[in-house]
């Protein structure tokens, strides 16, 4: 995994900007992380936020619109379709599966980001949130806002000071975002690699017969899974490192 950062000192990114970024770095996921605020100090806790479904049909219809920005948006089917008035229901179910494959991710990244935040930190949402915020539009990349707190809240704007809070918010979304890649992964990753070499286990094997079978240690094979022992189950589905 690597981090990009869309800016590197305290300047304005245009919203829209921040996604051209992410674009350009061919980003598997846009994470936007703030602090929050309100006219009152009681509210606190990190909240995750995704497109709402009604923000991003309306969105659909506008880059529709802009036609120029069919071949980025769609790669090479986006030169097929630019030109063509006919094909314009191509180009909507085209970006509507991208846009539901986007919110998808994005709903799936945030919920594993949540569970990991509530390690760390109180939560003021327990569920991911949805609201038409524009780094959240983007069709082709999964977005997700990261709110870590409530500056306006004495004690949560003492905590997003310290270093070390900011290390474990840093830390507990990067486990949120390897869960998800985990789980989902890009294509062409290594995660996608590792997610191809798995086993399940079958009656009479062990721990040592798997390690053996696939030519790895049984330290690896029980590192790689995270078991504290040598036990395994019937229908266990191990991971099997390279």
């Amino acid at each position: 995994m690597k981090a990009v950062l869309v800016r590197t000192g305290d300047y304005f990114v245009h919203l829209n900007r921040r996604t051209d970024i992410a674009r350009s770095m061919q980003a598997d996921l846009l994470i936007s992380i703030h602090a929050d605020a309100f006219t009152s100090p009681q509210p606190r806790g990190a909240a995750v936020w995704v497109l709402s479904l009604r923000r991003a049909t309306s969105e659909v219809g506008r880059m529709l619109e802009q036609k120029e920005r069919h071949s980025e948006l769609l790669g090479g089917v986006g030169d097929v379709i630019r030109d063509s008035a006919q094909e314009r229901y191509l180009a909507q179910t085209v970006l509507d599966l991208s846009m539901n494959h986007s919110m998808v991710s994005a709903h799936q990244a945030a919920t594993h980001v949540l569970a990991e935040l509530g390690q760390v930190t109180r939560l003021h949402r327990r569920e991911p949130q949805a609201a038409s915020l524009a780094v959240l539009r983007s069709p082709d990349i999964p977005s997700i806002l990261v709110e870590v707190g409530f500056i306006s809240n004495p004690q949560e704007e003492q905590q997003l000071r310290s270093g070390q809070h900011q290390q474990r918010l840093a830390q507990s979304m990067f486990q949120g975002l390897r869960r998800h890649f985990r789980a989902s992964p890009p294509a062409d990753s290594l995660f996608a690699q590792q997610r191809t070499r798995e086993y399940r286990v079958q009656r009479g094997d062990s721990l040592s017969i798997v390690a053996q079978r696939h030519n790895v240690t049984v330290d690896a094979l029980r590192q790689h899974n995270q078991l504290n022992g040598d036990t395994i189950r019937i229908g266990q589905v191990l991971r099997i490192p390279d």
